[in-house]
């Protein structure tokens, strides 16, 4: 997978990988894991509540 940046976002990201005595990629990658977890977050709740809210019915159609 190839990430283009705008330049300045890529110097930022660059500025604070070297104040951090880290590579850019691995800010990256932990910027993008954070965003997934969060963003999820709310999908897997609204997931457990529908499976929760229709358990007999999900449990029937697997009979």
């Amino acid at each position: 997978m190839e990430l283009r940046l705008d330049p300045a976002v890529e110097q930022t990201l660059a500025d604070l990988a070297d104040a951090r005595d880290r590579l850019p990629e691995e800010l990256a990658r932990e910027a993008v894991l954070r965003y997934l977890h969060e963003e999820g977050a709310p999908v897997r709740a609204l997931a457990e509540r529908l499976a929760k809210e229709h358990a007999e019915l999900l449990r029937r159609l697997g009979e």
